[in-house]
């Protein structure tokens, strides 16, 4: 018998390890384009990425562009001649092959299958996020599955959150919580959304005053005992 309580996952670096994932792509984007991808080179992109996206959140700048506007931000600062819309297909193209699982992933979802209700949650672009969980094989785990492209919205806004919980069968807000790596995306946005929050910190980064979670788990093992005493 499934436990009374609703557990809303994020997908990348909560479930699936996107950091891996953005490296493989990015340095076999930056090969089929003849320029040597260092590590540098990568953390400065993820820089740039990292604060595209929070504008994203913020609602100050649109999904379409980011993906090219990153890229022409990196090439301008190098004095790099590459074109950022074919650099954005090339990097697409090899980010939707293939997956790799945060560690204790696949344990953590094998566990909580079938005892609670299982909804991911994810501001990743639609195609992307299709490619990976189909390599992965784990969208039949989910009962539903609300990407923000699709939803019209992004997390953390209080309307992406309104969007998922409106198709999820009897849904009780008392009754949830949001688990992700992200506080400005999926703790934020828990807390938008008036759920419980329960922050997947495993690098032990430090917090923020203005985001507060109401858990902190350092490993995926940590979860199942929470739910329990959560939804007890």
């Amino acid at each position: 018998m499934r436990k009374k309580g609703f557990v809303l996952l994020d997908l990348d670096d909560t479930i699936l390890d996107f950091q891996k994932a953005e490296k493989r792509a990015f340095d076999e984007a930056f090969s089929q384009l003849g320029v040597e991808s260092t590590e540098e080179l990568l953390t400065r992109y993820g820089q740039i990425n990292r604060r595209c996206w929070e504008m994203l959140e913020r609602g100050e700048m649109r999904r379409e562009e980011i993906l090219v506007h990153r890229f022409r931000l990196l090439f301008e600062e190098r004095g790099l001649t590459l074109s950022p819309e074919e650099t954005q297909r090339r990097y697409e193209d090899l980010l939707c092959q293939g997956h790799f699982f945060v560690s204790g992933a696949e344990a953590l979802l094998a566990e909580l299958h079938g005892k609670y209700p299982l909804y991911l949650l994810s501001n990743g672009n639609l195609r992307t996020q299709e490619g990976r969980l189909r390599s992965a094989g784990i969208a039949p785990l989910f009962e539903d599955i609300f990407i923000s492209e699709v939803m019209g919205y992004n997390k953390p806004s209080r309307a992406y959150f309104d969007a998922c919980f409106a198709q999820i069968p009897g849904f009780d807000a008392t009754r949830a919580v949001m688990v992700g790596d992200s506080l400005t995306s999926d703790i934020l946005g828990g807390i938008n959304a008036g759920v419980k929050t329960c922050w997947f910190n495993p690098r032990g980064m430090p917090g923020r005053e203005d985001i507060r979670p109401d858990h902190e788990i350092r490993a995926l093992a940590e979860l199942p005992p929470l739910l329990e005493k959560l939804f007890a």
